[in-house]
């Protein structure tokens, strides 16, 4: 696990890249200013309520494991956490989880209406792949390969469309590992995997760097799921920044409600380790996707 002298050096790490993606999201999303006025508040008021942008910063981290020219990847990774915010602005209107509180304040049906929620979410979808589309520092041959990756992890067969909709049908269902898999290796680890393989496409990974930072990305996205089922259960809606307790009110299925809570932490730190493992060809420019393991597993929120 971390050292303390590194988990430092990592939190550090962690704020740079948050900032620079943020300049990235800022630049690309039109001002409140620009008409219609209304549907770029709401998608900003979602867009930057915090968060922390895991899944632009494991694309960055990736690609500079690579090794290759990373100029500009910031933007591709913007991409990822205009996928993201849109799946939460989605996923806690009524009809899906009925959430009202997202990163530390009112969801954005709560503030801005439901109808105006589902436009701020179509919006970010489709500025996603618009950024994708016009990246300045990128090919047509490294645009397209990114555009399908992106579309295919947020989609339906393997997709993040597709584990929504497990999840949201197993509410119904008696909970089991099969169940539990289909959904979260869909839901969340698709959208974590694909984020650690824009950055490796970005910067001309081969397919060895590709398939061992694919499995990587595999073992970071499960363990990222494990502790977010075992946070919804000890801590408290004020530590989360989102409601919890609500995955055992909605009888969803979980990590804990399978497995147990022991079991749950012993197979985060599996993942952890396997993540780790699937670096063992990188040299140091490996340790901050290393050190984002750890960290994934370690946090409280």
């Amino acid at each position: 696990m971390s050292t303390e002298t590194e988990a430092g050096s990592l939190l550090q790490y962690l704020a740079e890249l948050r900032q620079a993606v943020d300049k990235a999201l800022d630049a690309w999303v039109p001002a409140v200013t620009a008409a219609p006025t209304s549907i770029h508040e709401a998608m900003r008021y979602s867009l930057f309520a915090g968060g922390k942008r895991i899944r632009p910063i494991l694309a960055i981290s990736a690609a500079s494991a690579v090794g290759s020219e990373t100029t500009g990847v910031e933007n591709a990774a913007a991409s990822l956490e205009l996928i993201h915010t849109y799946s939460l602005i989605h996923d806690d209107l009524p009809a899906l989880d009925n959430d009202d509180l997202r990163r530390g304040r009112p969801t954005c049906h709560k503030v801005f209406g439901e109808a105006l929620a589902i436009l701020a979410g179509d919006a970010l979808l489709t500025l996603a792949f618009e950024v994708l589309s016009r990246l300045p520092d990128a090919g047509a041959e490294s645009k397209i390969s990114l555009v399908e990756e992106l579309a295919h992890a947020a989609g339906t067969v393997g997709g993040m469309i597709g584990g929504q909709v497990n999840d949201l049908e197993g509410e119904r269902k008696t909970p089991n590992p099969e169940l539990l898999e289909s959904i979260h290796r869909a839901k969340t680890g698709a959208l974590l995997r694909a984020s650690v393989r824009i950055g490796a496409i970005y910067a001309g990974a081969d397919d060895s760097q590709l398939s061992a930072l694919t499995a990587y990305g595999e073992h970071v996205g499960l363990a990222f799921q494990i502790v977010d089922d075992i946070l919804d259960v000890e801590e408290s809606s004020e530590q989360l920044g989102k409601t919890a307790g609500k995955d055992r009110a909605q009888h969803k299925v979980t990590f804990p409600g399978v497995y147990g809570l022991a079991r749950s932490r012993e197979m985060a730190d599996e993942e952890r380790v396997a993540a780790l493992s699937a670096l063992a060809n990188f040299d140091a420019r490996g340790d901050r996707l290393r050190q984002i393991a750890n960290y994934i597993v370690q946090r409280k929120a």
